[in-house]
C-alpha cells in the first residue's frame, strides 16, 4: 500500500512540473506577440520572488539560525530593486527616455551585487555570532543607492551596450567575472553541503547567455531570462526549505519526542499512583486491624471464646485470623499432654 505522504509528495512534484512546462510555453508565446511583454512578465516574476524572499527572511529572523541565509535573504530586496529599475528602463519602456541602455547597466549592477553576496556570505558560515540585520540592511541600502546614483545621476557607471555594435568589453568581461564568482560559490556550497547550488548553476547559464546577444530582443537574451527565472525560483525554494521548513520540522520532531516522553512519564506516574493507593489501603486496613487488636477483648473465662462487636462468640483463632490474617497450627503443650493424655505420656 502506497504511503500517503509519499503519494502527496509525488502528486505535488507532478503538479509543479506541469506548472513549469505551462509557464515556459506560455512565456514563449508572449514573445510572439511582444518581446517587451515577455521581458516584463519574467522580470516582474523574479522581482516578486526576490521581495518574497526578503519578506520571509525579515519576518523569520527569530527562526533562521544561519547567518548565510539571513544575509542572502536581505540582499534580495536590493537585488529586486535593481531588477525593478532594469525592467522599467528596458528599451521600449516609456519611463527613462534619455538613454536606451540603462537596463544593461542595472543588470550588471544587480548581478554583481547578487554574486558577491552569495560568495561573501560564506565568511559567516563558521561563526556562531548573531547577524545584526539592521546593519546588514543599512549596508545594502547604501551600496544600492550608490549604484543607482552612479547610473542615473552621475552617469559614471561603465557603458554596457553600444547601439549598432552590441555588448561592450566591460559587459562581456563582467559576465565572465560574475560567472567565476558564482563557480567559486558553488565550490563552497558543495564543501559546506549547502543549498543554492542549482540556483547558482542556472544563474551562470543565464550570465553566459547574456555574453552573446547583439540585440536586446534576441534569442540569447530570451534564454538568459528563462534561466534567471529558474534561478530565482530555486533561491525561493532554498530559503523556504533551509530557513523555515527544516527548522520547523526539527522543532516539531523535538516536540513530538518531548510529548512521547511526557506521555510515558504520565503513564508511569499513573501506575505509581495506583500502586501507592494500593499500599495506602493495605496500610489503612492493617492499622484498623491493629486498632481492633489493641482494644480490650471480651473473652470467656472458661472456654476462651471471643465476643465480637456484633455480640457473636467465636473461637479465639477465628477472631485473630479475621482481624490480623494470622493462621494457626494446632498442637499440645506438655502440661496439657500430662493432664489430658497422661496414659499416652508414659
Amino acid at each position: 500500500m502506497i504511503n500517503t505522504a509519499e503519494y502527496t509528495n509525488n502528486h505535488n512534484k507532478i503538479i509543479y512540473s506541469l506548472f513549469i512546462i505551462t509557464m515556459v510555453i506560455g512565456l514563449y508565446l508572449t514573445t510572439l506577440v511582444n518581446y517587451l511583454l515577455f521581458h516584463s512578465i519574467v522580470e516582474l516574476f523574479s522581482i516578486i520572488v526576490a521581495f518574497s524572499v526578503f519578506t520571509i527572511t525579515w519576518n523569520s529572523v527569530r527562526y533562521i539560525n544561519s547567518p548565510y541565509l539571513l544575509i542572502v535573504g536581505i540582499s534580495y530586496l536590493f537585488v529586486g530593486v535593481l531588477d525593478l529599475l532594469h525592467t522599467l528602463a528596458y528599451k521600449g519602456m516609456p519611463i527613462f527616455t534619455d538613454y536606451d541602455y540603462y537596463a544593461n547597466q542595472l543588470w550588471i549592477a544587480a548581478r554583481y551585487l547578487e554574486s558577491i553576496t552569495l560568495l561573501a556570505a560564506f565568511a559567516l558560515l563558521r561563526t556562531e555570532k548573531k547577524v545584526n540585520v539592521g546593519i546588514v540592511f543599512t549596508c545594502y541600502f547604501v551600496i544600492t543607492s550608490l549604484l543607482i546614483t552612479s547610473i542615473f545621476y552621475l552617469k559614471i557607471f561603465p557603458v554596457c551596450f553600444v547601439d549598432g555594435k552590441g555588448l561592450t568589453d566591460f559587459k562581456i568581461y563582467s559576465e565572465y567575472i560574475i560567472c567565476s564568482i558564482l563557480v567559486i560559490s558553488i565550490v563552497f556550497l558543495v564543501i559546506n553541503k549547502r543549498y543554492f547550488t542549482i540556483s547558482i548553476i542556472y544563474t551562470i547559464i543565464s550570465e553566459l547567455a547574456f555574453t552573446f546577444y547583439i540585440n536586446n530582443y534576441g534569442i540569447s537574451n530570451l534564454v538568459g531570462h528563462y534561466f534567471k527565472l529558474f534561478s530565482f525560483m530555486m533561491i525561493y525554494h532554498a530559503i523556504i526549505t533551509t530557513g523555515i521548513d527544516d527548522p520547523f520540522s526539527l522543532i516539531f520532531n523535538e516536540l513530538n519526542l518531548a510529548n512521547k516522553s511526557l506521555q510515558e512519564e504520565i503513564e508511569l506516574r499513573k501506575k505509581t499512583e495506583i500502586e501507592r493507593e494500593t499500599v495506602i489501603q493495605s496500610l489503612q486496613s492493617a492499622l484498623e486491624e491493629i486498632k481492633v487488636l489493641k482494644d480490650i477483648l471480651p473473652i470467656c473465662m472458661h472456654c476462651k471464646k471471643i465476643r465480637d462487636d456484633s455480640g457473636y462468640w467465636g473461637q479465639l483463632e477465628t477472631y485473630l485470623h479475621k482481624h490480623s490474617g494470622i493462621d494457626f497450627s494446632h498442637g499440645i503443650c506438655p502440661d496439657c499432654m500430662e493432664e489430658h493424655y497422661s496414659e499416652y505420656n508414659k
